[in-house]
């Protein structure tokens, strides 16, 4: 039996492979979009526990503007979102410390890119557990 449903929304197939095989192996059932738009199908098809969520998909500012659009609807403002990306690697900008402000960046967790799989899973389940899943 799964221990939550998870939805990856990145644009890199090889991260979403490797985060899709960590999770599973853990016993989670993981969906994946490649962008907003296919995120936004998925949450309907996967009502998911919980989202993985890049912020330069599309645009450089795809993810952040999904999260708020997300957080600013009741049907989905209550699934945790963990920000993983590589913003920080590719333009030097740290968006850690925004964190949780609802008005510019309304995620629960944030983490840079590569993420190791201790980190992704301990920062999974803590979400996880906060929510009650």
């Amino acid at each position: 039996m799964a221990q939550g449903k998870i939805l990856i929304i990145d644009d890199d197939p090889d991260i979403t492979e490797a985060m899709t095989v960590v999770l599973e192996n853990r016993g989670y059932e993981v969906r994946r979009a490649s962008d907003s738009a296919e995120g936004r199908e998925q949450l309907e098809k996967a009502k998911p526990d919980l989202i993985i969520l890049d912020v330069m998909m599309r645009t450089s500012q795809e993810g952040f503007e999904l999260s708020r659009e997300l957080k600013g609807n009741a049907r989905y403002k209550d699934i945790p979102i963990l920000m993983l990306t590589a913003v920080k690697q590719k333009t030097g900008l740290d968006f850690k410390a925004e964190a949780g402000d609802q008005a510019w960046l309304p995620v629960e967790e944030f983490l840079d890119k590569p993420v190791k799989p201790n980190v992704l899973l301990e920062k999974v389940e803590d979400l996880l557990s906060a929510r009650g899943a």
